[in-house]
């Protein structure tokens, strides 16, 4: 089921309701944005909802927002969750696209100079420039 707010250009795709904590924790967090509060912290376990929590402050406030992840490993599993959950809307990928980079070094102990070795990733690449145009163009 597909659901849209007021004043907001996203769709969000609502596989289910949201339950337990989760119905409080979004309307806190979009009184805090709405209120103007710089920083505010979403805490949960593993599988708790907060990816679901997220996207339904997304599609409330109607504002694009950048979710940034500490690892490629989370980074790719939210941008799947945020594609699902936002089918119809632009939901863009930017990590590194080394998929190996080994920066120079110098080994004294063997005065050894190691050079510089990387591997790119081209569709990695070609999301992060999508990204970039992405957040140059939209408002």
């Amino acid at each position: 089921m597909f659901v849209t707010f007021p004043n907001s250009p996203f769709r969000l795709f609502k596989p289910f309701e949201p339950a337990g904590d989760q119905p409080q924790a979004i309307e806190k967090l979009v009184e805090g944005i709405e209120d103007g509060l710089a920083y505010q912290t979403l805490l949960g376990v593993t599988g708790s909802g907060k990816t679901y929590t997220m996207a339904n402050v997304i599609a409330r406030l109607g504002r694009p927002a950048l979710i940034m992840a500490p690892n490629k490993t989370l980074a790719a599993q939210l941008y799947s969750e945020m594609r699902e959950f936002f089918p119809e809307n632009a939901v863009e990928y930017f990590v590194s696209y080394y998929d190996y980079y080994q920066p120079e070094a110098y080994v004294p102990s063997r005065d050894m100079f190691i050079e510089k070795d990387s591997s790119i990733n081209e569709h990695i690449e070609q999301m992060r420039l999508s990204a970039t145009k992405s957040l140059l163009e939209r408002r």
